[in-house]
C-alpha cells in the first residue's frame, strides 16, 4: 500500500502561513544548504518550473508520484500562472467551487476525497502521495496521514492556518524516524504513524 506523507513548512508554533494562508515568510530561510538537502532529498517537492530553474528537470521522482492540495493552494499556483505547478507529478486538487480543470493533468475531486485517497493508496506502485497542502484538507485527510516530514521554521506566528484545520482533539501517536538540523535554524523531522 502507498503511503500519503503530509510533507509541510510551519512555524515554532505550528502554523502553516498567516490567516490567509501565505507561507512566503518562510522564503528568507531557504538557503544554499536547505535548497541542496530539498532538491536532493525532496526534488519532487519542487514545483516543475523551480525544478527547471535549478537543473534538475529530468532528475526522476525519488518520494512521490501523486500530489494532493486543497483549492487554496493550488490558487497560489493559478495566481503565479501555473495551471499544472507540479507536472510532473499526478495532481489532485480537492475543491468545491472550481467547476473545470484549468489543465488537463489536474484532476478535480469534488466530493469524498477520503475515498479517493484511499483508493490512490490502493495502487500498485513504489511511490507516495504528497498531501501538499492546505489545512483544511490535512484535517480532513489526518487519519490517513502515514508520514509527517515537518519543516519547522525558527519563527513564531502566534496565530494564523493551523497545521491540521477543523480537526477536533484526537490523539494520534507516530514515531520519529528521522532529525536533522540546519545552520539556517530549520529542523526536518520524519514522523511514521503508529499502527
Amino acid at each position: 500500500m502507498r503511503k500519503l506523507t503530509y510533507f509541510v513548512a510551519v512555524s515554532i508554533d505550528g502554523f502553516i502561513g498567516d490567516e490567509s494562508g501565505d507561507g512566503n515568510m518562510f522564503m528568507p530561510y531557504v538557503d544554499a544548504d536547505f535548497l541542496e538537502f530539498l532538491m536532493g532529498e525532496y526534488p519532487d517537492t519542487l514545483s516543475t518550473p523551480g525544478r527547471e530553474a535549478f537543473g534538475i528537470a529530468g532528475v526522476e521522482n525519488k518520494k512521490f508520484d501523486t500530489v494532493i492540495q486543497g483549492r487554496a493552494s493550488y490558487q497560489v499556483g493559478l495566481d503565479a500562472g501555473l495551471t499544472s505547478p507540479y507536472g510532473h507529478l499526478r495532481e489532485y486538487v480537492a475543491t468545491r467551487s472550481l467547476t473545470e480543470s484549468p489543465h488537463p493533468n489536474v484532476e478535480l475531486i469534488r466530493d469524498d476525497v477520503v475515498g479517493k485517497i484511499r483508493e490512490l493508496k490502493s495502487e500498485d506502485g513504489e511511490l507516495g502521495i504528497w498531501l501538499c497542502g492546505g489545512a483544511q484538507l490535512a484535517g480532513l485527510l489526518a487519519d490517513e496521514v502515514d508520514e509527517l516530514v515537518i519543516k519547522t521554521y525558527p519563527v513564531l506566528f502566534g496565530g494564523g492556518m493551523p497545521m491540521f484545520g477543523g480537526r477536533k482533539y484526537s490523539f494520534e501517536a507516530f514515531s520519529l524516524e528521522e532529525n536533522r538540523t540546519f545552520g539556517n535554524g530549520v529542523i526536518v523531522r520524519r514522523y511514521t504513524r503508529k499502527r
